[in-house]
């Protein structure tokens, strides 16, 4: 269960390296990487949280990205080191952003910004939030 009103617990971060098939023709991470990147650490959060991502969607409950907001400051290239803090805010009954920071390993240089807004829904339909978050 993730608890947003827990600071403590509410920060994870992720690590990564770029690999030479995700940069484009300028040498740079493509733009649509980042979102790539961005979802695994989302991925790996909800797991630290004790969520498994394939287990909630075998059970018929949908965790879905219905706003994606991307503030890019910085490039990253081919070998570079960086990680990716995400934490967890409920923003009303049936949304959770996920605030979420790249950052170049060494010197921890800001590379990106990004609010990702979710929701979950059933087979049906129905939307729900409450099994991820603690009230």
């Amino acid at each position: 269960m993730i608890d947003p009103q827990d600071d403590t617990s509410n920060v994870k971060s992720t690590y990564f390296e770029v690999r030479d098939y995700e940069c484009d023709m300028q040498g740079i991470v493509n733009n649509a990487v980042y979102q790539n990147y961005l979802e695994h650490a989302r991925h790996q959060f909800l797991k630290s949280s004790g969520l498994d991502f394939d287990e909630i969607t075998k059970k018929g409950i949908y965790l879905v990205l219905v706003k994606a907001e991307i503030e890019y400051k910085r490039s990253l290239a081919s070998g570079d080191a960086f990680h990716i803090e995400s934490r967890v805010e409920r923003v009303s009954r049936l949304k959770l952003n996920f605030i979420q920071n790249i950052y170049k390993t060494d010197g921890m240089q800001l590379i990106l910004s990004a609010k990702m807004t979710v929701t979950s829904t059933t087979k049906e339909g129905k939307y729900i939030v409450d099994h991820l978050v603690a009230s």
